[in-house]
């Protein structure tokens, strides 16, 4: 399909940026790699009256350490993302989900920032950004928030950015440095959408107790979640095949499993179970 007239201006700047955004009435719309837009415009989901280009914005691509946190910039590729070496020393789980999304063309153009302001259930970052308490920079006319992702996606496809608003980075809490991390992932294999993402950050003490875990979870409703369940489960434990088989189970049962053309509530409760195991065991055996 053929997306409705719409009108572009290119921001040199993020005060431009909302300043185009403001002037427009609520009919501008954020347009930065574009991936995640274009589809929605093709179909008239959305129809914008103006766009507003941010991708010649400076300063908005990289990752660097603020405290505690990683942070990285909102138009940061994809690409860069899996191969950035701040981000694979600190947080390889993030690296590696974006090494899964897509194709080449999608993550050489494809940005962290407009994945995770798109706000859909499908997306590899969530599992991890939600793992690892992510939280969105948003500048509006009213100035800078800083928006923790569970308090920015909604909904499928919905976020609590205002109209005047872009995100401008996104930060992560950093994982303790002995805890060891990945991303695992069943796709569709037309879209390589996450049916089912599974995130897991987890430390073992000199003890050999579990004394950091983090399951993010992805793909199987209508947001990301934590699994908090599981988290509860193997904190504290010492790892083995048994507990990670228990977990597994708690986390089929734990999440509000969505059904669609992909895959039906059963088959997700199966797939959550045998991916949560899949990455514990990879981190924790």
């Amino acid at each position: 399909m053929i997306p409705a007239k719409f009108d572009y201006k290119r921001a040199k700047t993020v005060e431009e940026a909302v300043q185009l955004l403001k002037d427009s009435d609520g009919e501008g719309t954020i347009l930065a790699g574009g991936h995640s837009l274009l589809p929605l415009l093709k179909f008239r989901i959305t129809e914008p009256g103006l766009l507003v280009d941010i991708s010649k914005i400076e300063g908005l691509k990289g990752a660097r350490i603020e405290e505690d946190r990683l942070v990285v910039g909102a138009l940061t590729t994809h690409y860069d993302v899996s191969k950035d070496e701040l981000i694979l020393d600190k947080i390889p789980a993030l690296a590696k989900a974006a090494s899964v999304i897509g194709d080449l063309q999608i993550r050489n153009r494809g940005t962290i920032g407009g994945n995770l302001a798109h706000g859909d259930p499908v997306a590899d970052y969530p599992a991890v950004a939600i793992a690892l308490d992510a939280s969105l920079k948003v500048v509006s006319e009213d100035g800078e928030e800083d928006i923790p992702l569970e308090g920015f996606v909604l909904g499928p496809l919905i976020t609590s950015i205002p109209e005047t608003g872009m995100v401008t980075e996104v930060s992560f809490e950093l994982p303790p440095a002995h805890a060891k991390q990945t991303y695992v992932k069943f796709f569709h294999p037309a879209t390589a959408y996450p049916v089912v993402g599974v995130a897991v950050i987890a430390g073992v003490d000199e003890n050999n107790e579990i004394d950091f875990i983090r399951v993010g979870i992805t793909g199987v409703g209508d947001v990301a979640y934590r699994a908090e369940e599981v988290e509860d489960a193997l904190e504290g434990q010492t790892p083995s095949a048994e507990l990670i088989d228990e977990a597994a189970q708690l986390a089929a049962e734990d999440g509000d499993m969505g059904e669609d053309l992909f895959a039906s509530e059963e088959y997700r409760e199966h797939l959550t179970k045998v991916f949560v195991k899949r990455a514990l065991k990879e981190v924790l055996l």
